[in-house]
């Protein structure tokens, strides 16, 4: 006696039950990764460190305070919709912030810290990449 192979058992279902988990994978909730251009973050985990960003924002991988109450943590910076909680995540936005936050925010906590264009590239490609 011959028995019917089903469709939801057959070679044919578990080739497409591959395809849908690797199509549901490629799409998952992943963030790209953000891109700056001409940044390096290896010296941005530097520039971090000398421009004193770690006395007030905890920062992964790199010696900082643990406390969130002197500043928010700048870890998954890449994951959020909002900088400093109304300015759009994106690389300009970032980059002017670091420049000049006075002028992105006025009345802001954070300082001036005399950031250059270059520098805040270098950083924003390493918070970027936390």
């Amino acid at each position: 006696m011959r028995t019917r192979r089903s469709l939801l058992t057959g070679p044919l279902a578990v080739g497409g039950a591959v395809m849908l988990a690797a199509t549901l994978t490629a799409c998952g909730p992943e963030t790209p990764e953000i891109e700056v251009p001409g940044g390096d973050p290896e010296q941005g985990r530097t520039l971090v460190v000398q421009y004193g960003c770690t006395s007030c924002h905890s920062i992964p991988n790199v010696p900082s305070v643990d406390d969130e109450s002197v500043a928010p943590a700048l870890d998954d910076l890449a994951d959020r919709d909002f900088l400093a909680g109304q300015i759009p995540n994106r690389t300009e936005e970032l980059i002017a912030w670091l420049q000049n936050p006075q002028l992105v925010d006025p009345g802001t906590l954070m300082p001036d810290m005399g950031v250059t264009r270059g520098d805040a590239e270098d950083i924003a490609a390493f918070l970027y990449g936390q």
